[in-house]
């Protein structure tokens, strides 16, 4: 895990074996709202294989594999197919020249937000983009400035709305419905159900704020994944 990439901040020394307690606390809060825990097996050869979110994006009952921005992080995308073959997903591939990150592409209803940056290219949008078009959804390129990916920046809430700490890290002139908040960490979320949200403790004053505006708030520590330029979006994959 120390030897995984960092593109943005400064590189801190993080802890594997606290990682490894946070991440089953994470689990554990996953497990806790009612999802069903499938692990994809361990690839100890890919440093920033915790980050699962980033090898596949699922729309309804189709997994679209990504093909991986960082050439140093090819290849782990493999380790996600059995687990989708088992979940009776149908299965499509992001192809060269394309390359897409998980981690850029953000649904929000039927519009599917996907940032355009250093991971993701532009022939990896327009292949998600003839993917998801028989779905029903509209593909939305945000262009990235100082950030590595787009749910680096913007995260939304059950209700759609949009948050974002810092709105310079982006172009938001694509988006909606975006509220401000306080901490770097409060604009990342996992929407549980549609009145809870998971986020990182590292946000209390945002998870404050959530409380106020009627949602549930379930808080994980993940300090050694944000060391890693992760947050609380990056460790999983929800399958409808």
């Amino acid at each position: 895990m120390g030897d995984g990439l960092v593109t943005h901040i400064e590189r801190v020394p993080a802890d594997p074996w606290l990682a490894v307690e946070q991440h089953t606390a994470y689990v554990a809060a996953l497990a806790g709202a009612g999802w069903e825990i499938v692990e994809v097996p361990l690839a100890d050869e890919f440093p920033d294989s915790a980050f699962v979110e980033d090898t596949v994006v699922v729309v309804d009952r189709l997994a679209v594999v990504a093909r991986l921005g960082a050439d140093e992080r090819l290849g782990e995308e493999e380790g996600v197919l059995p687990v989708l073959r088992a979940l009776d997903l149908e299965v499509a591939r992001i192809e060269a020249p394309g390359t897409l990150d998980g981690g850029d592409v953000l649904q929000v209803g039927n519009d599917v937000y996907v940032g355009r940056g250093g991971r993701t290219n532009a022939d990896g949008i327009r292949q998600l983009r003839a993917l998801l078009a028989p779905l029903g959804r509209t593909v939305v390129a945000v262009p990235l400035l100082e950030v590595l990916h787009l749910k680096s920046a913007i995260t939304a809430l059950p209700d759609g709305t949009i948050v974002c700490a810092n709105d310079r890290l982006i172009d938001p002139s694509p988006l909606a419905r975006m509220r401000m908040v306080p901490e770097e960490a409060g604009s990342h979320v996992v929407v549980l159900d549609p009145s809870t949200v998971l986020m990182a403790a590292s946000a209390p004053r945002s998870a404050e704020l959530f409380g106020d505006l009627g949602f549930d708030v379930v808080t994980v520590d993940i300090s050694e994944f944000e060391k890693m330029e992760g947050c609380v979006t990056c460790l999983s994959v929800l399958v409808p």
